[in-house]
């Protein structure tokens, strides 16, 4: 390990991938440790046109004795080298290599015993499916789903006939592009410089996103297919949405309370196909990324994933909410979060 972008205690592994047809390949896996450990990490894994940058949810696992690890993908973040095509790949299964070093190095090197996989977005897809494939190995413990990305955001006529027109596309110019970018909305709610509270590099994460190409969309719908015929995750599952979704191309009040990226009725629609145990939670005033919202809908968040956590991942929490009172000053949690939860059947 060296050190990290962000500083100590952040520190960093490279994970030499080999080559591709652009060259060089590596992915990059960020630890933080506990200074109480208990044997559990987290092993987070980011969205499209993202990185590891929220500290403050790394905070609240290693408060209860979780170490806390993040992988950048290969073409993300820490890992994007210059001759490379940002956020790209051809098949969703060109992660796999990265998540199971990134296990093995938790699992074997640094010894743990439980390990939550954590998942953003596009990022949710991914550690789904690999979760999955890798279903007897047993690399996760659990899985916690922020937001995940189930299906694409666009009326019917465009998500349903149009990905064949995409993947004949993908064949013949994988990285042609199909849209230039994500809009800025949802970039305005989160970036300190717009509407929100929270610095980060732009050049790994811009305000409009990078350029979605034909290639990278019919992964992304290949694996999303795939979901939808029924996964076999024999791990516990919390999915995570916000109560509604943003429809707007330019800034609105209610962008900030939102998921403006995604279609929250489709996280909710195809968590069932996950697995045979699957908790819904969702939250009113959810940004898409739940970790970055407004304080009082993070705190119900991270409360809700620290009781799930504590009930399914068979340990109580290190530190007690009443211990952990007494020592900062602050009244504990509540006992329940005002999130609507559920167990869907099927």
């Amino acid at each position: 390990m060296e050190p990290d972008v962000l500083g100590p205690p952040y520190e960093r592994q490279t994970i030499d991938l080999g080559t591709d047809d652009e060259g060089p390949v590596v992915a990059t896996l960020v630890r933080r440790r506990a200074d109480r450990p208990t044997g559990r990490a987290v092993l987070y894994v980011h969205g499209f046109v993202d990185y590891f940058f929220q500290t403050h949810l790394a905070d609240f696992f290693v408060e209860r004795g979780w170490d806390f690890y993040a992988l950048d993908l290969r073409k993300y973040g820490r890992s994007l080298l210059p001759h490379q095509t940002p956020n790209f790949c051809l098949d969703l299964d060109e992660y796999l290599p990265e998540l199971d070093a990134a296990a093995k190095i938790i699992r074997e090197d640094d010894g743990h015993d439980i390990v939550l996989g954590m998942g953003h977005s596009t990022g949710g897809l991914i550690i789904s499916l690999w979760a999955h494939a890798r279903r007897d190995a047993g690399p996760v413990d659990g899985l916690f789903l922020n937001s995940p990305f189930f299906d694409l955001n666009l009326p019917w006529v465009l998500r349903r006939p149009g990905a064949a027109a995409v993947a004949r596309l993908a064949r013949s110019a994988p990285k042609r592009v199909i849209r230039a970018g994500l809009g800025t909305v949802y970039g305005e709610s989160l970036h300190a410089d717009h509407r929100g509270e929270w610095s980060y590099d732009l050049a790994w994460k811009p305000l409009a996103g990078f350029p979605v190409r034909a290639g990278w969309l019919a992964a992304v719908r290949r694996g999303q297919q795939q979901l939808r015929a029924g996964l076999d995750i024999p791990v516990p599952v919390l999915v995570a949405a916000s109560t509604r979704s943003f429809k707007g191309l330019k800034w609105q009040d209610g962008a900030s309370l939102a998921d403006a990226v995604l279609d929250v009725e489709h996280m909710v629609r195809w968590a069932p196909r996950l697995g045979r145990h699957v908790t819904l939670a969702r939250f009113d005033g959810g940004l898409h990324d739940l970790t970055l919202s407004g304080p009082a809908v993070r705190e119900k968040v991270f409360a809700e994933v620290g009781r799930w956590a504590d009930a399914f991942l068979g340990a109580g929490p290190t530190v007690t909410d009443e211990e952990r009172a007494a020592a900062d000053g602050t009244p504990p949690a509540p006992r329940r979060p005002e999130a609507e939860t559920a167990v869907p059947q099927g």
